[in-house]
């Protein structure tokens, strides 16, 4: 039986892979650390916890993620924080015999100024967006490691970009989530507090693309099956939409009836993020989770969460 370990297996990605497995007999024997049982951020930790659980299998989710205003106020702990996790676990996998290992980045690794949508090949072919810099080149350094030791050693180490993400485990902080948690949670307090109006920053007219977890896990466990896959592959729906345009779908999923305004002191970001998927469709896997669908699970998600007391706010 493989054994199969997770990192990151409390975050948003990991919780909905160890979801994945335990509700599917996959055959394989499940490994979980949590971070007082495994430091990723420390070499010899990671090395030694290898040495003793012989994982065959490792998907990294693990992470430290944020939304515009995380990533702008603190690149130094983004940068240094990431390089560590990835360079720890990827060469602690191959100093320990992994056979397969799969390495999640993010659609920010590639340039601002990118074609859309946008195709693997133009990674590395221009500056990247100034408030996400720090992170995405981290994630840049983890899928070139990958892609090195691959070649190198001949191991199987290969790499997901997964679009903008949102689901069950989401985190909902009001300065350091992604904008579509934000737009949730400030949506439903609005409603709460009978509020006359809800804010969003920016403009409202960058457009993002945005995929629910359980489909980028349908996507990771697909990428799994496959004997020789691209060095990395973009996942993703494919389907972009403005801000303004999620805003006013959360606003209908919450039954919130105020009014949107800007606050055009917050930066927007990229113009425009969406993913090109054709390799991966190509290969036989599109995500099925229609936005509407999506946000609705995400919310009443949310409001468990809230009840329980364990809504990440």
């Amino acid at each position: 039986m493989q054994k199969v370990f997770v990192s990151g297996h409390n975050g948003m990605v990991g919780s909905a892979l160890v979801r994945a497995f335990q509700k599917n007999d996959f055959g394989c024997d499940l490994i979980l650390a949590s971070r007082d049982q495994l430091d990723l951020l420390n070499q010899s930790s990671v090395s030694k916890f290898f040495e003793e659980e012989k994982p065959d299998v490792v998907i990294n989710a693990a992470a430290k993620v944020g939304g515009i205003h995380a990533n702008d106020t603190y690149p130094a702990e983004f940068i240094h924080q990431n390089l560590l996790i990835n360079t720890n676990l990827i060469h602690s996998g191959w100093e320990n015999g992994v056979k397969r290992f799969l390495n999640l980045g993010s659609s920010c690794i590639y340039p601002c100024a990118s074609k859309q949508p946008i195709k693997e090949e133009y990674l590395l072919t221009g500056p990247l967006e100034k408030t996400n810099e720090a992170y995405a080149l981290a994630k840049i350094a983890g899928l070139e490691m990958c892609r090195h030791y691959r070649n190198q050693y001949g191991v199987l180490f290969h790499s997901a970009m997964p679009t903008n993400l949102y689901g069950p485990g989401d985190n909902y902080h009001g300065e350091n989530s992604h904008v579509l948690p934000a737009m949730i949670r400030r949506f439903h307090e609005a409603k709460g507090a009978d509020a006359e109006e809800v804010m969003i920053w920016g403009t409202g007219k960058p457009r993002r693309e945005l995929m629910h977890v359980d489909d980028l896990v349908q996507g990771v466990l697909f990428l799994l099956e496959q004997e020789n896959p691209p060095d990395w592959v973009n996942l993703g729906t494919g389907i972009d939409h403005s801000i303004i345009e999620i805003a006013e779908l959360v606003k209908r999923v919450i039954g919130y009836n105020g009014r949107i305004v800007h606050d055009f002191s917050r930066p927007d970001g990229m113009p425009v993020k969406r993913l090109d998927v054709s390799v991966v469709n190509a290969l036989g896997w599109r995500a099925r989770i229609l936005l509407e669908d999506g946000v609705k699970s995400a919310y009443d998600d949310f409001l468990k969460g809230l009840q329980a007391g364990t809504a990440r706010i």
